[in-house]
């Protein structure tokens, strides 16, 4: 088998393959209130989220396109198709599953992490989740893990009308205001007081159809004292022409709960990814995020911390990877308001063959978080003199009587170590990708097994050709 040395030559048809078109129903392109009406009766919607989706449209208007990060001239909303249905309604069972999008997630190892070590998955194909199942043990603590549409019609109603972009307003920019517009899919999460969930749930996106974009919404409530790992994978094949994410995570963690949610993101390299995430904590509670970036041709991407209740706490690890024709801008973002919080952001970012990687953080603490503690480190690997790394850190701090910090690195790969490596018999190829690995090694320790080895080949798919 021929050793592939270039860029052009990278295998990487477990993401890349395409399946043929068969979705029921696709919306016209472009963004008009007759298109998101159109939308919202699809989708079944109560009277309120119709009024929200045209009254997001309208905010979505008024404001202007983001000036301050990578260009995204490249993206036409006029081209862009919102809503793709697939051929099939949502199913519990895999087995009832249509062959040709079974064997879409069966080729990315969804079934098989459900069997291993899940407590639930919930799969979405372009616009609709086609398959949902939570395990039954979990179900009797009392955990709801349904899709968003089921929520929002059914016995959950109530709590997804009051928490429904209340924490990312489609006030906050332009792509929230568009998410608010034409938002479908996703999953909602209820965690009972005190309930532990001792195994994580798991969503996975795939945008199949080219032109078009996905914007699901993921709400999750983890009530006192409760506790949740989820997480969250995608991917999509590479087309030729533009494709757009924008979705939106919204976090509500209780006193005392825990709750860590983990992403492995790999869209194709024509993607632009708009992506909002946000939590609140209360008193005594826990964030973690887990964030690994590796696709995509532009990222704009800040999950956000709120930190309402005195003791609350939040970490950041998060790892970027910017290849070729990449420029991925991402980072986090924290606001200290309670007594004693603390946050901490600790991010690694790879650049190769001319990707830019830009680390963007800001930390607000207010004038009523005393004895505030935050630190904040990045690290930035250039594997080459045409790569670019930048780190922008914002503070904002209204206290005297709090702990701040920030510190960043900025370094390519020895050549010293390399050689070692090679007198131990490795390929420069794979001495440099076992380096990258060790430097990686901060996030994947942090992912289940199974994501932990996909973040790991992810490196190894991303330096094929670093060296040719």
């Amino acid at each position: 088998m021929k050793e592939k040395s270039q860029v052009e030559d990278i295998d990487r048809s477990i993401y890349d393959f395409k399946d043929d078109e068969k979705d029921a129903y696709r919306i016209k392109a472009g963004l008009t209130p007759e298109i998101v009406q159109k939308l919202s009766k699809e989708k079944h919607d109560p009277a309120w989220m119709e009024l929200f989706r045209l009254h997001s449209l309208q905010i979505y208007n008024e404001m202007a396109v983001p000036d301050w990060g990578p260009s995204i001239e490249g993206l036409n909303m006029d081209q862009i198709v919102t809503y793709v249905r697939p051929n099939t309604k949502m199913k519990a069972k895999w087995s009832d599953v249509p062959e040709d999008i079974k064997n879409t997630f069966e080729r990315l190892g969804i079934p098989e992490a459900e069997r291993k070590s899940l407590a639930g998955v919930g799969a979405q194909y372009d616009s609709e989740l086609v398959y949902h199942n939570v395990r039954e043990e979990v179900a009797a603590q009392g955990v709801v893990y349904t899709d968003m549409e089921s929520a929002l019609t059914g016995e959950y109603a109530d709590m997804v009308k009051k928490h429904f972009m209340k924490l990312v307003k489609p006030t906050d920019h332009k792509f929230a205001a568009l998410h608010g517009a034409v938002w479908s899919g996703g999953s909602f999460v209820y965690v009972p007081k005190g309930v532990s969930v001792e195994i994580p749930l798991q969503s996975y996106f795939r945008l199949n159809a080219p032109g078009a974009g996905q914007f699901e919404h993921t709400l999750i409530i983890v009530d006192e004292g409760a506790d949740l790992h989820f997480i969250e994978g995608c991917s999509a094949p590479k087309y030729n022409v533009a494709n757009l994410h924008a979705g939106c995570v919204e976090l509500f963690v209780g006193k005392n709960a825990r709750l860590r949610y983990s992403t492995i993101e790999n869209w194709s390299k024509n993607m632009y990814n708009l992506n909002t995430k946000r939590a609140l904590v209360e008193e005594g509670g826990t964030i973690e995020w887990v964030s690994g970036s590796f696709g995509s041709h532009v990222s704009y991407l800040y999950p956000m911390s709120i930190l309402k209740g005195r003791d609350s706490k939040m970490e950041f690890t998060g790892i970027t990877f910017a290849g070729k024709g990449q420029n991925l801008d991402t980072g986090a973002k924290v606001v200290h308001i309670g007594e004693n919080t603390s946050s901490y952001i600790n991010t690694k970012s790879i650049s190769k063959d001319g990707g830019i990687s830009t680390f963007r953080s800001s930390v607000v603490v207010n004038k009523g978080a005393e004895s505030a503690k935050s630190a904040v480190s990045c690290q930035s690997l250039m594997l080459d003199s045409e790569s670019r790394s930048d780190t922008i850190p914002a503070m904002d701090i209204r206290t005297k009587n709090a702990n701040v910090g920030h510190e960043a690195q900025i370094g390519s790969i020895s050549d010293e170590a390399v050689f070692y490596l090679m007198s131990r018999g490795m390929s420069e190829e794979d001495a440099r990708a076992c380096i990258v690995s060790g430097f990686a090694d901060n996030v994947s320790k942090e992912l289940p097994l199974e994501y932990a080895l996909e973040m790991n080949n992810l490196i190894r798919l991303e330096m094929k050709g670093s060296i040719g």
